[in-house]
């Protein structure tokens, strides 16, 4: 499908693009940004299976998330691929399908390793989601993946070993369709609770009971219950309680899908976002004591600008125009704009502006999957990467305006005014068409830009190594929590440099039912932005507020250019 044609189906798209200067579909002739396919020299080589066999089931139209984490404390990120495998009536696995979930170990240069044997990682479940975080206080990072099936806890053993510890630890599960997950302090305790978000009640008989009238589409989220969200309590003993009842989070339920932790009122406790799929989007509200009240319609992330409620797939969360607010941008499907909230005053009453910010011109005709808010060019804001692609491969017969596989796409903040297409302008990789899912963000080669792997649905990977053309400054940083729990997730850090603020968070979940992100990082720009005085190789100061702790910690003079380690000045 031409791009011409792409954009004038769309008459709004068409006319914004006119009024801004840009060709039909917003793109502009200059961009930083450039992406290189290194998927074959990398040797991450992973071809993900989604079972399918003709029948369509909803499970198999999901994909799954992917998961970048330190795996050994080695200061190189690993990866972690989720898989799905061929699905008898019923759910269960055939006997001679050994389809797994791939461990890469990265042995630096941009080069990893297969490690999946080795290392036990093997998920019983058709895997869907899934999140990292220091759970047990060990120093390592253990993973957690929710499956269509029991769920899986993989307690990391030191050693390159994983251990599937879930059914001790309490958190296995009663066999409901996974989604998005994330570890996150809901009490400030120190330990890192379990947020489990679950999709529908699928069942296989009412699928073939369903699937003719729904010609030509498949039974989807609508023809089954919504499943309830699950929260466990970490005892601080390797094991967990559920208390989905008495936090409040079995109060409601959606067809969760992406879902994000992150203090979103600025309140100093842990709230939690979930990307429903047809349905009113979820915002857990934390009174800080663990107990949760759904807030989304009351907050204004519910719903679109329009009042409708979309096909909400991934998530992820930045302070996308500098106020030192966090705010939310939600992929969606097929002819509706992704949802990007704004927060603002109060801190936690949020605004879509996706139109005002024009993040639908290029991605509007399409499904959206995984999301990225990343600054890929280091210029001091972030950047956006949208996983593109439709369930159903004859989607071209029923949806002329878009197609099974779909290129994915780059959006280049311009300091939180707009948002502008720059794919064609980002290099020859992106112009790979799949049906993309689930990707992580992280600098994978240590160089100081962030990278990207996407997984593409029944298909190989790709790796994307990121090579922008601009001498930007950059500052990254390793948080360890003390008293705090020593992922820190639900941190906040202000990094002050040249009379700026910017302003990180620790997230965990993030994108379509994946997790990235375990250091962070911002851009500074060229040096030649500050003034003679501030002209230098150091950030004024860093501050770092940890969660559940009132002292922050305050660091000056740190070097640019570096990853710092930053340890929480008080012990458990």
């Amino acid at each position: 499908m031409n791009s011409v044609l792409r954009c004038i189906t769309g008459g709004a798209i068409l006319a914004v693009a006119l009024i801004f200067g840009r060709d039909a579909c917003g793109q502009v002739d200059d961009s930083a940004i450039r992406f290189v396919d290194v998927t074959d020299s990398s040797g991450l080589l992973f071809k993900h299976q989604d079972g399918s066999d003709g029948n369509r089931y909803l499970v198999e139209l999901m994909g799954a998330g992917v998961c970048s984490f330190d795996a050994d404390g080695d200061g190189l990120v690993d990866v972690f691929m989720l898989n799905g495998y061929e699905l008898s009536r019923g759910g269960k696995r055939k006997p001679d399908d050994r389809q797994s979930c791939q461990l890469f170990r990265n042995r630096g240069s941009f080069k990893f390793a297969d490690c999946t044997m080795q290392s036990g990682v093997w998920v019983e479940g058709y895997a869907l989601g899934i999140t990292a975080g220091d759970f047990n206080h060990d120093g390592f990072n253990d993973l957690y993946v929710s499956t269509y099936g029991f769920n899986v806890l993989l307690v990391n053993n030191g050693d390159g070993t994983f251990a599937d510890v879930a059914k001790e630890a309490g958190v296995q599960g009663e066999g409901e369709f996974g989604a998005g997950v994330t570890f996150l302090d809901v009490n400030n305790d120190g330990n890192l609770d379990l947020f489990v978000g679950n999709y529908v009640e699928f069942d296989f008989d009412r699928h073939f009971e369903l699937a003719p009238k729904a010609f030509p589409y498949s039974p989807g989220p609508k023809d089954y219950p919504p499943s309830r969200d699950r929260l466990f309590l970490n005892r601080g003993d390797g094991s967990f309680d559920d208390v989905s009842k008495s936090s409040g989070i079995a109060d409601s339920a959606g067809p969760s899908m992406g879902v994000v932790a992150a203090d979103f009122d600025d309140d100093g406790d842990i709230d939690i976002f979930v990307a429903c799929d047809g349905a009113a989007n979820l915002l857990y509200q934390n009174d800080g004591t663990g107990k949760f009240t759904e807030e989304a319609i009351f907050v204004g992330v519910a719903f679109d600008m329009r009042g409708n409620a979309n096909g909400g797939m991934g998530v992820d969360a930045a302070d996308i125009n500098g106020d030192g607010l966090i705010d939310l941008f939600v992929t969606d499907y097929s002819d509706q704009f992704p949802e990007l909230f704004l927060n603002g005053q109060p801190a936690g009453v949020f605004e879509d502006a996706a139109r005002r910010l024009q993040v639908g011109l290029e991605v509007y005709l399409h499904v959206n999957w995984g999301i990225g808010l990343i600054d890929f060019d280091l210029d001091g804001d972030v950047d956006a990467f949208v996983c593109n692609g439709h369930l159903l491969e004859n989607a071209k017969e029923i949806e002329p305006n878009t197609s099974y596989g779909v290129a994915n796409t780059i959006l280049e903040n311009e300091k939180g005014r707009l948002f502008r297409t720059v794919t064609k302008q980002a290099g020859e990789a992106l112009g790979l068409a799949e049906s993309s899912r689930g990707a992580a963000f992280d600098d994978f080669d240590n160089d100081g830009d962030i990278d990207a792997v996407v997984l593409n649905c029944d298909s190989m990977n790709q790796v994307l190594e990121n090579q922008q053309t601009r001498s930007n400054n950059w500052i990254g940083f390793r948080l360890i929590g003390t008293k705090a729990n020593r992922s820190a997730v639900g941190a906040k850090v202000v990094v002050r440099s040249g009379g700026k603020d910017k302003t990180l968070w620790k997230l965990n979940g993030r994108g379509y039912q994946s997790f990235y992100g375990e250091r962070l990082h911002t851009g500074l720009g060229p040096s030649a932005d500050r003034t003679d005085e501030q002209r230098g190789n150091v950030v004024d100061e860093v501050i770092v507020y940890w969660p559940g702790n009132p002292e922050p910690t305050i660091v000056k003079g740190l070097a640019v250019n570096k990853f710092h380690e930053i340890v929480e000045p008080h012990s458990r």
